[in-house]
C-alpha cells in the first residue's frame, strides 16, 4: 500500500464522520456516559466555591459544619459517578472493537479470493488487532472526553469571570495562545501517526508471509538480510511514531507551560489587588484553585485530541476494507420445472470462457470449451503457465470469466450463488495448507455433521487412521506442520473431501508428497470416487494421467487437445513431451530440443515426479 500524503484539513470532516459511524449504534450508552462525566465536572467545578464559603466562614468565625459536610457529599457523589462512567465507557469501547473486528473478519472470510490475495495477509491482520484498539480509544473516551472537557474548560472561565474578571482577562490570554499552538501542531500528529500505523502493517505483512517460508529462508542463509527488509518497514514506523512523540511533547509543554505561566501571573496580580483592597483572599484562592484546575480540561483536551487524530486514521483503514469485493450470497430463482437434466447434460462444462487475473491483465485463459461427465476421471496436463490453475478457480468461482460462461448441470453459474456451487464441489490443493484447529476440526471443515465413524472410515481409506489413533489426543490433536508431515496433511485434506461425496472432486495433484505404497492406496479411493462421480485433477505425476478416462492437454491458455492417452501420444508432439517429463514408459518417444535444452521441469512446471511408478 503506497503512503498517503498529509490529507488536507478540509479531509478531516469526512473522517471524523467514518469514526462516529462507529459510535453511532452505542448513542445511548455514550450519552449516557457523557452525562455522568458532565456531572463529575460540576462537582469538581464547585469545590473550589465551597472552599471559599469554608475561608469565609472562618473569617466570620461561623459554623465549619455546613461547608464540610458540603465538601465530604461532593467526594463521596464524584467518586461513584466516576466510576459508573469509567464503566459505562469502557463496556461501549469493548463492544464498538467486537463489532469492528467481527465486521471485517465475516467481510475477509466473504471476499472474493483475489480481493483478498492481492493484499498481504499480516496487513489485514493488523487491522483486525492494533488499529481497533486505537479506534475504541477514539469512538469513546475521545469524543466524551472532548466534549466534556470542553464544557469543563468553558465552565471554569465563567466561575473564573465570577470570582474576578481582571484576572479572567489574564487567564484568557493563556489559554487562547495555548489553543493557537495546538491548532497548528495536530495537523502533524495525525500525519505522522497515520503513516507509523501503514509501516506497521506493511510489517505484519512481510512478517506473516516470511514466517511462513521460514524453512526457506533458514537453507537460503537469508535471515539477516530478510530480517532488514522487515526491520526496514519498522524503523519506518518508529521514525513516525518518534515525530509524533515530539510534537505531542512540544504541545503538552506548551500546555503546562502556558498555564504555569497563568498562575504565576495571577498570584501576582491577585495578590496586588487583595492589597488594594479590590478583591478578598477568600476569592483569590478560589481563583487560585480554578487556574490549578484548567490543567484538567486542558489536559483531557490535550489527550483527547491526539487520540482522537489516531483513531480517524484507524477508522479510515478499517472502512477500507468494506470495500473490498464480497461474494455474492442472494438467493436464486429455482430452477425451471420440467425432467431432471442431469443425466442428459455434464456435470460440468465451460464454454468460450475467457478469464485474466485483473482489469489491464492480459488472459490467463482463451476460449476454453471443456465438458466433464457426471463419472470419471479428468486429468489435466501442460507446460507452466498454460492455464492449469486458472481453470480450477473458474470452477471453483474463486475467478469471474470475462467471456463465456460455466455451466453446474446445465444451470449457468451467473444464476447460482458460490455456496451453491461450492456446495456440488470439493478441493484439495497441492499445497493443503493447515486450517487453524485439530484434526477433528479440519476433517469437519466441510461437513460438520460428520460422525466419528464417517471420520474414521475415511481416514482408513487414506490410510491414516493407525497414525491419528496413535497420537495421545487422536482426533483432538491440535493439527500443526510439527504434528503431520506433508503427505500426511494431503491425505487429511483429501479425506475431508472424500467425506463430503461431492458431485465433483478437484484434485491439485493429491499424491504429490505420498510415498508409493499410500499412493496406490489413495488411487484406489480417486478410482472409487471417479466410478460414482467426477473426478477432475491437475496432473503432475504419471500415475494420475495414467488412471484418467480423458486427458486435457493446455497451452498458453488454450486447451490445445484432449482424449485418451494413446490417443494423444499418437497424434500429439506436445504431449509426448510432457509424457517424457512425467517419465512414462510408453515406447519410442525422442527428446525434443525444447526438452533438451530446459529440461522436462519446464515443462509440467512442477519437476520430475512418479519415477518409481513408471513400470506400473
Amino acid at each position: 500500500m503506497t503512503v498517503r500524503q498529509s490529507l488536507p484539513r478540509s479531509a478531516a470532516m469526512p473522517r471524523l464522520r467514518i469514526l462516529c459511524s462507529f459510535a453511532r449504534p452505542h448513542k445511548g450508552a455514550l450519552i449516557r456516559a457523557l452525562l455522568l462525566a458532565l456531572v463529575a465536572s460540576a462537582l469538581g467545578l464547585a469545590t473550589p466555591m465551597v472552599t471559599k464559603w469554608v475561608l469565609d466562614a472562618l473569617g466570620d468565625a461561623s459554623s465549619l459544619k455546613g461547608p464540610l459536610a458540603a465538601l465530604l457529599v461532593l467526594l463521596v457523589v464524584g467518586v461513584a459517578v466516576r466510576f459508573w462512567e469509567w464503566t459505562l465507557l469502557g463496556a461501549v469501547g469493548e463492544r464498538v472493537v467486537l463489532e469492528a473486528r467481527e465486521s471485517m473478519v465475516r467481510r475477509f472470510l466473504r471476499a472474493t479470493v483475489p480481493a483478498i490475495t492481492r493484499r498481504p495477509t499480516g496487513e489485514l491482520v493488523t487491522r483486525v488487532t492494533s488499529d481497533t484498539v486505537l479506534l475504541r480509544e477514539a469512538a469513546t473516551d475521545a469524543l466524551v472526553g472532548l466534549i466534556n472537557g470542553t464544557v469543563m474548560l468553558l465552565g471554569t472561565l465563567v466561575l473564573m469571570g465570577v470570582l474576578d474578571v481582571v484576572l479572567l482577562g489574564t487567564t484568557m490570554a493563556s489559554v487562547t495562545l495555548v489553543g493557537v499552538l495546538f491548532a497548528v501542531l495536530m495537523p502533524g500528529i495525525a500525519t505522522a501517526q497515520q503513516r507509523a500505523q501503514e509501516h506497521l502493517g506493511r510489517l505484519g505483512g512481510a512478517l506473516e508471509g516470511t514466517l511462513r517460508a521460514i524453512r526457506t529462508v533458514k537453507v537460503s542463509r537469508a535471515e539477516d538480510r530478510t530480517a532488514e527488509r522487515i526491520v526496514a518497514d519498522a524503523r519506518s514506523s518508529a521514525e513516525y511514531g518518534i515525530r509524533a512523540v515530539r510534537r505531542e511533547a512540544l504541545a503538552w509543554t506548551v500546555s503546562w507551560s502556558g498555564i504555569e505561566l497563568a498562575i504565576i501571573v495571577i498570584l501576582g496580580v491577585g495578590a496586588w489587588r487583595v492589597g488594594e483592597g479590590q478583591m478578598e483572599v477568600s476569592s483569590l484562592i478560589a481563583f487560585l484553585l480554578y487556574a490549578f484546575g484548567l490543567v484538567d480540561p486542558i489536559t483531557e483536551l490535550s489527550s483527547n485530541v491526539t487520540a482522537l487524530q489516531a483513531g480517524m486514521a484507524a477508522a479510515e483503514r478499517i472502512r477500507e476494507t468494506d470495500d473490498l469485493q464480497t461474494e455474492s450470497t442472494a438467493a436464486n430463482p429455482a430452477p425451471p420445472a420440467g425432467p431432471d437434466p442431469r443425466h442428459d447434460v455434464p456435470v460440468l462444462a465451460l464454454r468460450q470462457v475467457t478469464a485474466a487475473y485483473g482489469p489491464d491483465a492480459e488472459p490467463a485463459v482463451r476460449g476454453i470449451d471443456l465438458a466433464v461427465p457426471r463419472r470419471g476421471h479428468t486429468a489435466i496436463v501442460g507446460p507452466s503457465g498454460a492455464g492449469k490453475t486458472t481453470l480450477f478457480s473458474l470452477v471453483l468461482r474463486f475467478l469471474e470469466p470475462t467471456q463465456g460462461e460455466l455451466l453446474l448441470d446445465g444451470r449457468p453459474y451467473r444464476d447460482l450463488t458460490h455456496d451453491d456451487i461450492r456446495t456440488r464441489l470439493a478441493y484439495v490443493e497441492q499445497d493443503t495448507p493447515i486450517v487453524p484447529g485439530t484434526i477433528r476440526d479440519n476433517l469437519l471443515l466441510s461437513r460438520p455433521d460428520a460422525t466419528d465413524e464417517e471420520l474414521r472410515r475415511v481416514l482408513r481409506d487414506v490410510r491414516l487412521a493407525e497414525k491419528i489413533d496413535a497420537l495421545d489426543d487422536g482426533l483432538d490433536t491440535t493439527l500443526s506442520t510439527t504434528t503431520v508431515s506433508g503427505g500426511e496433511r494431503q491425505r487429511i485434506a483429501l479425506a475431508r473431501a472424500l467425506l463430503r461425496t461431492p458431485d465433483v472432486l478437484l484434485l491439485d495433484e493429491a499424491t504429490a508428497q505420498l510415498d508409493g505404497i499410500t499412493e496406490a492406496a489413495v488411487h484406489d479411493c480417486i478410482r472409487s470416487r471417479a466410478a460414482a462421480g467426477a473426478v477432475v485433477t491437475i496432473a503432475h505425476r504419471l500415475s494420475t494421467v495414467v488412471d484418467a478416462n480423458t486427458i486435457v492437454v493446455m497451452e498458453a491458455g488454450r486447451i490445445r487437445v484432449q482424449g485418451s492417452h494413446e490417443e494423444l501420444l499418437a497424434t500429439d508432439p506436445l504431449y509426448r513431451e510432457l509424457v517424457a517429463a512425467l517419465d512414462i514408459s510408453a515406447g519410442p518417444a525422442p527428446a525434443t530440443e525444447t526438452e533438451a535444452v530446459c529440461g522436462s521441469s519446464v515443462l509440467t512446471g512442477h519437476g520430475r515426479g512418479g519415477r518409481h511408478q513408471a513400470e506400473r
